[in-house]
């Protein structure tokens, strides 16, 4: 908590504007926030907690404990993707001062990954499981074509760019969608490049990132290293090898586990580890109801995911 209220008292304003009440500064309620979310409590839990918590209110400057309204407002104001590259920004800054990051000698990893929209039991889901599949079948037999659910439409998606030497994550992309990774490639790359002090590295990808214009963006426009392997397409017949002058090289570079070792490929596992630590710590559900709060709440278990780590 402590660490939160000074990432924010250093990277945004005391109060939202010059007519507030002035009741909280914006780097307590984003240090309440933090607390929220590494409990694993909703914005009532939260306000009972802290009301329990004298000595807590205490450590960041707080006579009294904000109601969970208040709570609910700040994450909407805090969340934006404004204010949250500027905490992102100065949450990098104290890492590179410490020489924690470790890009010279180890690459950055992004991948994605889906959150639950709501919490249900496993027994739930096995039952919703069944019953598709019954459907399916029966739409089968009487010819339907089975369309996409919905479900897998409205999926919380988040990507992200992660430092793996320390496990700090460098950039998120927060949106909504089960669809491929390639949209949200350049905001989370670029905004990555951007705050590392050390901006020649080697950016290890998934097959999900494949594409020679990628590769043109990260080595030429960034002069980043981007390794990603060619497997996107339908493979030729005669074995003959991708399109593309990059994905060829990739296509020679990841050819044994001993060029894989070498250009660092087989430290793309980490964003891996990272998303399955943000799940297991800070859970794998949502409890925003609309899209864009759902946003809001994977943006902010990316916060309190780096503020664990540092």
């Amino acid at each position: 908590m402590r660490a939160a209220w000074h990432l924010a008292g250093q990277s945004l304003p005391d109060y939202s504007c010059k007519f507030s009440r002035k009741d909280f500064t914006l780097p307590q309620l984003f240090a309440c926030l933090v607390v929220k979310e590494r409990m694993k409590r909703s914005y009532r839990g939260a306000e009972a907690l802290l009301r329990d918590c004298d000595h807590w209110l205490r450590d960041v400057g707080l006579r009294k404990a904000p109601d969970h309204n208040t709570l609910c407002r700040a994450a909407a104001f805090l969340l934006d993707k404004f204010r949250v590259g500027r905490l992102l920004d100065k949450l990098v800054q104290w890492a590179s001062l410490a020489r924690v990051l470790g890009l010279s000698t180890d690459p950055l990893a992004i991948d994605s990954t889906t959150y639950e929209s709501r919490h249900v039991s496993r027994h739930y889901q096995r039952r919703c499981h069944q019953t598709r599949k019954r459907m399916r079948e029966r739409d089968a037999k009487k010819g339907r074509k089975a369309g996409r659910a919905d479900t897998v439409k409205g999926l919380p998606k988040l990507g992200i760019a992660v430092a793996t030497r320390c496990h700090l994550i460098l950039s998120a992309w927060a949106g909504t969608g089960g669809g491929g990774d390639h949209p949200h490639f350049e905001p989370v790359l670029f905004d990555a490049w951007r705050r590392v002090p050390h901006r020649s590295f080697t950016a290890v990808l998934d097959a999900g990132y494949d594409g020679e214009e990628y590769h043109e963006l990260a080595r030429h426009d960034m002069g980043i290293r981007s390794v990603i392997p060619p497997t996107i397409g339908r493979p030729s017949k005669r074995g003959a090898p991708p399109a593309g002058r990059w994905r060829r090289m990739m296509k020679r570079m990841l050819r044994t586990k001993r060029s894989r070792r070498r250009c660092g490929y087989n430290r793309r596992y980490q964003v891996e580890t990272v998303n399955s630590m943000m799940k297991r710590n800070l859970g794998s559900a949502l409890g925003g109801k609309t899209a864009r709060s759902r946003q809001r709440d994977m943006l902010l278990k990316v916060l309190t995911h780096d503020l664990m780590v540092v």
